[in-house]
């Protein structure tokens, strides 16, 4: 089974390197190169995944340019929402791209994977456009659900949301997994939530469910130390977020490092599908900006807190300076796949500035999965009571 990582991420690669490639020779370029990773935190667990990783040219272009992408039109939402062309919700996730990343390269693209809010990542990996994400986040017919869900509600095939309410996605999960249990096609579930959603007592009800019943599900906490405006040390009294299944084994990711999300995702994988049943991650990763737009992020933490971290541990730049130093890729490489981001961000932005807003006719449709609503007392005012006897 194909992976993101020799699909969707080859494919965008390819596609804008190409003229770089027709003009300059990379024959000198290391093919691959070996790097050492942190170690994970391992809970109930003998043996962990691996501290050692393999990263080729190939994956390595296709993980930086996926990257950028997310970054860039996370940037423009942003900008976009302060111009105030996107309105309501908007949770925006620069600064956790090796999370989604490292997730979806370590699954298959036929797995599941359902999210809470802050969602515009995931959406773009599971095949969604830019462009797509861009107009539904400016209420426009061109978006992935047709201007209609907004930020919190994005939807692609094997990818469930985007979901507003908090820790609800977790079970929601679970009952997906049972889904692929119940029907035997090796396939698993990611369920992700943040270090907030972690103190819901669903939660934990769902850790009960998918270990007694041996779900093939991977619990995800991105862990990005605030929870709203609180740091997590405020708001629980252990913070080991990898331990809180009890009986499920766990493990502490660096989740700033690709390769080490890569590595623990495809650990925990394999776990799933070996018939073990659940298993819990804990990404350790920060997002730039606020909770929300209405949250500046500076009156809970500095901004010399947050400059430290761009500083010291940014995903991008962590994996370009890998490449570079090892001498996989150029910086002049990179930036004509910098330029190309950018041109297609802005290209994305126009599309979702000019396309039209869905007419007001268009408010009631696709509430059903076909034209005429099921037969259930009382679901329509104007319905007749039919006897069936």
């Amino acid at each position: 089974m194909l992976s993101l990582s020799t699909t969707l991420l080859r494919a965008a690669t390819y596609k804008n390197v190409s003229r770089v490639q027709s003009i300059r020779s990379y024959a000198n370029f290391t093919p691959q190169a070996t790097f050492d990773i942190k170690a994970c935190e391992l809970h109930r667990l003998e043996q962990g995944p691996p501290t050692q990783a393999v990263l080729t040219r190939e994956d390595g272009l296709s993980y930086y340019r996926i990257m950028q992408i997310m970054r860039r039109m996370e940037l423009k939402a942003d900008q976009l929402y302060k111009q105030k062309i996107i309105r309501g919700f908007c949770h925006l996730y620069d600064g956790q791209e090796a999370c989604a990343v490292g997730i979806e390269t370590g699954i298959n693209l036929t797995d599941h994977l359902i999210t809470a809010y802050r969602a515009h990542g995931y959406t773009y990996t599971r095949g969604v456009s830019v462009r797509e994400i861009l107009a539904e986040l400016t209420g426009r017919k061109g978006g992935c659900a047709k201007g209609k869900g907004g930020s919190m509600h994005m939807y692609a095939k094997h990818f469930y949301g985007g979901n507003g309410i908090v820790g609800a996605q977790v079970p929601l999960g679970a009952g997906i997994a049972l889904a692929c249990k119940y029907q035997g096609n090796n396939q698993i579930c990611v369920a992700l939530y943040g270090d907030g959603a972690a103190n819901q007592g669903q939660i934990f009800e769902t850790y009960n469910m998918a270990a007694l019943w041996k779900l093939p599900c991977i619990f995800i906490c991105e862990n990005n130390k605030y929870g709203m405006g609180t740091a997590v040390e405020r708001a629980a009294a252990s913070t080991d977020y990898f331990k809180r299944g009890d009986f499920i084994p766990g493990l502490r990711v660096d989740g700033m490092d690709v390769l080490c999300v890569r590595e623990a995702t495809k650990f925990a994988a394999d776990h799933c599908r070996s018939g073990k049943g659940p298993i819990l991650i804990e990404l350790q990763t920060y997002r730039y900006h606020g909770h929300s737009m209405s949250d500046p992020g500076v009156s809970y933490r500095t901004r010399e807190e947050v400059q430290e971290v761009r500083t010291k541990s940014d995903p991008i730049s962590m994996l370009k300076d890998r490449m570079i130093n090892n001498n996989m890729a150029s910086v002049e490489e990179l930036k004509e796949i910098d330029v190309e981001v950018r041109r297609e961000i802005e290209e994305a932005a126009q599309f979702a500035t000019s396309d039209p807003e869905p007419p007001l006719d268009d408010l009631c449709n696709h509430l059903y999965c076909n034209n005429s609503p099921v037969e259930v007392r009382g679901t329509n005012p104007w319905s007749k009571l039919k006897s069936v006897s």
